[in-house]
């Protein structure tokens, strides 16, 4: 947590496929105690219940997501599911995050960096879907933005 100058304006988010890991609870306390908004994301319905009878609330996450994903199909293995459903939950995080902080318009990201001419080719598409203007006048309008395809929609918008 020092090494990443975790603070208020963090959220840190543990993963423990059971919700016992010590390392992950070392985590969040610590985190709680930078003022950093905490999650546990665990596969183990019952930890909802168990950190709320917790004591010491400095332990206690802000939000604890325990997604029931059922038996393993291969008793014993307790992170088959479990790490299937982490990639998930963690994508619909990152996804809602992007669209919370503007970089989405529609369906699209429009805060990319077009560095590559195949980057540069998917920034005209996404203005050109975005606006209704056709690709050259999409591509103008990025060439005059300095490639920025959030500027270059905003100026085409605004036509």
């Amino acid at each position: 947590m020092k090494n990443r100058s975790v603070g208020p304006k963090d959220v840190v988010i543990g993963i423990a496929a059971s919700g016992r890991t010590p390392f992950v609870w070392g985590a969040i306390r610590e985190a709680k105690k930078r003022r950093a908004f905490t999650v546990l994301l665990c596969f183990n319905p019952a930890m909802k219940l168990a950190a709320k009878r917790l004591t010491d609330s400095s332990w206690r996450p802000d939000l604890i997501i325990t997604p029931n994903v059922g038996p393993e199909i291969l008793t014993g293995s307790t992170r088959l599911k479990s790490g299937t459903a982490t990639k998930l939950v963690l994508n619909m995080i990152t996804t809602l995050a992007m669209t919370k902080v503007g970089k989405v318009i529609s369906n699209l990201m429009v805060d990319v960096n077009p560095s590559n001419v195949k980057l540069r080719d998917r920034a005209v598409r996404i203005i050109a879907e975005l606006t209704g203007f056709n690709r050259d006048e999409s591509k103008a309008a990025l060439i005059h933005s300095g490639w920025i395809v959030k500027k270059a929609y905003e100026s085409l918008i605004k036509k």
